[in-house]
């Protein structure tokens, strides 16, 4: 545990030291928060701002897992991971601590855009639905970031893991239940929403919201970031043993 804190440690200072990092990735999920969340007429629902929360929230954790997948490629460009690798802890602690860290910029970029959406009229919350919904963020931040890891780890170039981080993020959040509800969907979208892991993390978020304590939602989110883990720590396991 101390290694993979020295690690989390480590990119949180470097991290901090890059301002405009930190601001530009949090413009998009800002604009749209504002620009939709405030300008759009909707009348499915009777507070949208409310109703499109949960969605901008995940896609701020979608975001930063995405943008956090090159970490480990960046260090093995510039020569760091060699030299961590020679260090008596696990390698394993390297992985996790990455992947600890994204996690945990991503839930603090998800708290300043929460603080936002209740600056500009969302409903606040009890502490106990707060705390489940900071559970579920960082359930679903956890398994994007496996997810980002292991894509950077089998791509291993910074082009092609852009391209597709780019080719993959707004489908992703266009084909989730974020914008509307299923039941004003097309019954195509509807189908491939059901299937979206955003959705679970959105629907799971919207359901405590109201109360409800979303179980199904948060077994898929532990059971789906327990099998990316795996296979995330047998590629990095392949690619460093090499």
């Amino acid at each position: 545990m101390k290694g993979i804190r020295e690690y989390i440690t480590r990119d949180m200072i470097k991290w901090s030291r890059s301002p405009v990092s930190v601001v530009s990735m949090l413009v998009m999920p800002a604009a749209w928060l504002i620009f939709v969340g405030l300008a759009l007429p909707v009348t499915f629902t009777g507070n949208y701002l409310d109703f499109i929360v949960p969605g901008i929230l995940v896609m701020t954790m979608l975001s930063s897992s995405l943008n956090g997948g090159t970490l480990l490629m960046f260090d093995k460009i510039l020569g760091f991971l060699n030299k961590f690798l020679a260090l008596p802890t696990p390698r394993e602690s390297i992985l996790v601590g990455k992947i600890l860290f994204i996690t945990i910029r991503g839930a603090i970029q998800a708290t300043i855009i929460l603080v936002i959406a209740v600056l500009i009229g969302a409903t606040i919350l009890s502490p106990a639905q707060y705390g489940m919904i900071y559970l579920i963020l960082l359930l679903f931040g956890f398994l994007m970031s496996a997810c980002a890891t292991t894509i950077a780890l089998y791509l291993s170039d910074h082009d092609s893991y852009a391209a597709f981080n780019t080719m993959i993020a707004m489908p992703l959040f266009f084909t989730s239940s974020a914008l509307m509800p299923y039941d004003v969907m097309p019954a195509w979208l509807r189908s491939i929403a059901h299937l979206n892991p955003l959705s679970y993390a959105i629907d799971a978020v919207r359901a405590a919201e109201t109360g409800i304590l979303p179980l199904v939602q948060i077994g898929l989110l532990i059971v789906l970031g327990g099998v990316v883990i795996a296979i995330c720590m047998h590629m990095f396991r392949r690619v460093t043993v090499g």
